[in-house]
């Protein structure tokens, strides 16, 4: 029996992407699917995305769209998705700029139905046909993220057992879970507002003795960034992603790896001075220095100087 999928979409004011992301969802070859989004931009922004969203796809798959009572980021507007769908098989956390490709959700949900895993990442590339992830593997000594492939070309062999015995999360942008999953992780930290949620969430779910999954032909194309502003050159780069990931990276090795965080500490100091005073980005290392901080403190939630 196919397994019942809710595609859980959180968007801020953002309908372009939205309306491409469904156009790609109309193509699934697996179309037992319901899609659900939450609006984190208000209510002009839910209304302008409602009268343009179509009640149906044309498989006849359900699109509604849901208001979020405030800006609760990113991990606020995924947990509203999965209390909306609460009956479904299992939730498919799909950003909202992203292109699947026809099959992606098919093979997705064919490896998470074989039982020995209950969530399940996919091969997530960029407009410049690269890959952008097959999963990803949590430094914590580093309190860094590696992304698995990052860079290799689309069509490049993968040795699928080599990745899964190395992989502790899945990428964000992308990543079906099942309800034995949510049923026994819970809901994503909803304190980290944005950036590292997902990884948090893995690594939650691996200390329960949750399995991590991954199919190769499950492609999904990730227009990176363009909600937040966190891809393109970086001395272009924005305040809030920067901060963010930073404060984030560190609240991360505080809540899962909380002895590692003295060690952690220095080296993501010193690993911000490599990737942006060697680039002349003085300005996104001020931003880089004042999140890594923040979470030293360990400050959370949604920053006082951000638009809730």
């Amino acid at each position: 029996m196919a397994l019942h999928v809710a595609v859980a979409i959180v968007g801020f004011r953002n309908r372009e992407d939205i309306a491409l992301c469904l156009t790609a969802l109309a193509s699934s070859t697996h179309a037992d699917f319901e899609v659900i989004i939450c609006e984190n931009g208000g209510l002009a922004a839910y209304e302008t995305l409602v009268e343009s969203l179509p009640g149906a796809l044309p498989g006849g798959q359900k699109v509604r769209a849901v208001l979020a009572p405030s800006n609760g980021g990113y991990a606020g507007g995924v947990n509203i998705c999965l209390r909306e769908t609460a009956d479904a098989d299992a939730w498919w956390v799909l950003n909202p700029d992203t292109s699947p490709e026809p099959g992606a959700l098919a093979a997705m949900a064919k490896r998470l139905a074989m039982g020995d895993c209950e969530a399940v990442g996919c091969t997530v590339y960029l407009p410049n046909g690269k890959i952008q992830s097959h999963g990803g593997l949590w430094r914590s000594w580093l309190a860094r993220t590696e992304s698995i492939g990052l860079g290799e070309q689309l069509d490049a062999p993968v040795d699928v057992g080599r990745i899964e015995a190395r992989q502790t999360y899945l990428n964000g942008a992308s990543m079906l879970v099942g309800r034995r999953w949510v049923e026994t992780v819970g809901m994503m930290r909803e304190e980290y507002f944005l950036y590292c949620e997902e990884v948090e969430w893995c690594q939650r779910g691996l200390h329960l003795h949750m399995r991590l999954g991954f199919v190769p032909e499950a492609r999904v194309l990730h227009a990176q960034g363009s909600t937040t502003g966190a891809g393109g050159d970086v001395r272009n780069r924005r305040r809030l992603p920067i901060y963010l990931s930073e404060r984030n990276l560190m609240l991360m090795t505080r809540d899962c790896f909380p002895l590692h965080l003295p060690v952690a500490a220095l080296a993501a100091f010193a690993l911000l001075f490599l990737q942006y005073a060697r680039r002349g980005a003085w300005r996104q290392l001020g931003y880089g220095l004042d999140g890594w901080q923040a979470g030293l403190r360990n400050q959370r939630g949604i920053p006082n100087w951000v638009e809730a």
